[in-house]
């Protein structure tokens, strides 16, 4: 998650400040985790799936390409994780469509 974050702050515009919605999953609200300056989180209320976008996704993703699946290695799982992940990615629009809210707008 350190990574992560790190990655984000260092995306985010010189001056610009990033709010970060996530859930309530333990490896998001880490005392180990050090926030950068110019990122916010923004914890969403526990038991909301249906607020995090990033749930749709991973729905679509299993819905198609994951469940009900046996595979016999963990390299095997890995592979069928990133072609699903490559083959989303290349649908155009597929993934903004599945993870844009009327009510999540860009402020400027």
């Amino acid at each position: 998650m350190q990574l992560m974050l790190d990655e984000l702050s260092g995306a985010v515009a010189p001056g610009a400040h990033a709010l970060v919605i996530m859930d309530r999953a333990g490896w998001h609200c880490a005392n180990e985790l050090a926030l950068p300056d110019n990122l916010t989180p923004i914890f969403l209320p526990p038991y909301s799936p249906e607020l995090n976008a990033i749930e749709h996704l991973w729905l679509y993703l299993r819905e198609r390409f994951l469940s009900h699946r046996l595979w016999p290695t963990y390299d095997h799982i890995l592979d069928a994780c990133c072609r699903a992940w490559t083959t989303v990615r290349a649908e155009a629009g597929r993934i903004r469509s599945l993870c844009s809210y009327d009510w999540a707008k860009v402020v400027t």
